[in-house]
């Protein structure tokens, strides 16, 4: 009886510890990892650090001044050098440890191990991130962070620069209008692109920046954020409208740059500019963000008039998205497929969309259309995406780079009602005056009948 009673009072504790850890990691990853994951991943990677290297393939020679110190010292046989470890910093998805390279090593041999280094020290992932020559940054995370998103409490944002997603390696995706003034996205339906939109204008929001949109689903996606619009179409005629006056709000800021341009000889070099960011902010005039939802709706046509308003819709957004830039134009551009079958213009007008965020699709051609052209080895990533997982894509531009990522949840109702408290900020732009979105009106009558009462 007493060994029984021994062995409960043991083993109870040891049990509940241990069904306490696997339900924390199972249903709160992120508990889990600050509680017990961590302090484990420490202490496997400070114990295991030199061998583990040495495994992978990561130490070298010591120099010969060493050799001889280490002979004369401790009269033992000279091993190996791994790389000169930093500090750990522990974060709240991992820890974060900086390596200098020894002669000879790249950052590519680090990165060639990383999957052997995540194996050996038991977490999730490890990316490594060149910092300066000779030193990397080993990026470890304890858990899958896309699984349930939380972005980090300092995402970065700015003028025209939105956290909108996390990343794989619990950085924020920011969408950065200065450095990739055009983009693409794609996604099939319930993929998480509309998400992925409302979290870009709610950040755009409470800017001083000029929205517009063209959704020829009569608006039905774009019309809940009206109250911050400056700019809304609704269908083909409206978006051929729309884009002829931005192709000439886009000649007129030429024109100011231009006149900026023929200036005195007196006049700084620094105040000489061929876009609308080098003109003084008195005179800047203020940035347009152009969305376009399905952007196949504007290439399909059912007869010769319809072909010929297709041709010159077409024609003005390649040109907004040559020339846009110094003007201080920029191009979303979405939907479910963007190929060559689209007609004439399509692949050139994809050209010209450097950022390109893929959710998940229906066929590889489409995610080949989306990351073919600038990361091939990322459209096998584009092609594996479950759909119990909305709001998951692979990010890519023109540099070859990609990474997974996935766009927090934002309700309908909560994006709306940012855009209405910041409606204010919606800036006066005459040419966009005539498509200026009407505010919603709100109906006070109940929609069900009243019926008498009966004695």
């Amino acid at each position: 009886m007493s060994e029984l009673m021994t062995l409960m009072e043991v083993g109870g504790p040891v049990a509940a510890l241990g069904g306490g850890g696997a339900y924390l990691r199972a249903q709160h990853p992120a508990a889990y990892w600050s509680t017990l994951g961590m302090p484990a991943s420490a202490l496997r990677l400070v114990g295991s650090y030199g061998s583990v290297m040495d495994s992978c393939g990561l130490t070298v020679e010591p120099s010969r001044l060493r050799a001889l110190a280490v002979r004369a010292t401790m009269r033992r046989e000279v091993r190996p050098v791994p790389p000169r470890r930093g500090m750990l910093r522990p974060t709240s998805t991992g820890l974060r440890l900086r390596l200098r390279l020894a002669p000879g090593q790249e950052p590519a041999d680090v990165a060639a191990s990383a999957e052997r280094l995540r194996h050996a020290w038991g977490v999730h992932a490890v990316y490594v991130e060149p910092v300066k020559p000779g030193v990397v940054e080993l990026r470890l995370v304890g858990f899958d962070v896309l699984r349930r998103v939380r972005m980090p409490r300092k995402a970065g944002g700015g003028f025209l620069r939105v956290p909108v997603a996390l990343r794989e390696d619990a950085t924020a995706f920011l969408r950065d209008f200065r450095a990739i003034p055009h983009e693409l996205v794609l996604g099939a339906t319930l993929s998480g692109k509309s998400m992925y939109l409302r979290h870009l204008i709610t950040g755009l929001a409470g800017q001083p920046v000029a929205l517009a949109g063209i959704d020829c689903k009569r608006g039905v996606e774009l019309a809940p954020f009206a109250p911050r619009l400056s700019a809304l179409a609704t269908d083909p005629g409206q978006a051929a409208e729309l884009l002829r006056a931005l192709v000439q709000e886009m000649e007129d800021r030429y024109d100011l740059i231009r006149a900026r341009q023929g200036i005195a000889p007196t006049t700084p070099d620094e105040e000489i500019t061929s876009d609308v960011w080098g003109l003084p902010e008195g005179e800047r005039p203020v940035p347009i963000v152009l969305f376009v939802d399905e952007v196949a709706e504007l290439f399909l046509v059912a007869s010769r008039k319809d072909e010929e308003r297709r041709d010159e819709m077409v024609t003005q957004l390649i040109r907004l998205a040559q020339l846009g830039r110094a003007a201080g134009i920029y191009l979303e551009v979405c939907g479910q497929r963007f190929g060559a079958e689209l007609g004439k213009g399509a692949t050139m007008l994809r050209a010209q969309l450097s950022g390109r965020v893929c959710h998940r699709v229906n066929d590889e051609p489409s995610a080949k259309m989306a990351l073919g052209d600038i990361a091939p080895e990322a459209v096998c990533a584009a092609c594996t995406m479950a759909p119990e997982r909305p709001g998951l894509a692979v990010a890519g531009d023109t540099s070859g780079g990609w990474s997974r990522i996935r766009t927090p949840h934002l309700s309908l109702a909560d994006a709306a009602a940012r855009c209405e408290r910041t409606a204010h900020l919606a800036p006066d732009l005459p040419a966009l005056k005539p498509f200026r979105p009407a505010a919603p009106a709100v109906s006070s009558t109940s929609l069900t009948k009243t019926r008498p009462a009966t004695a």
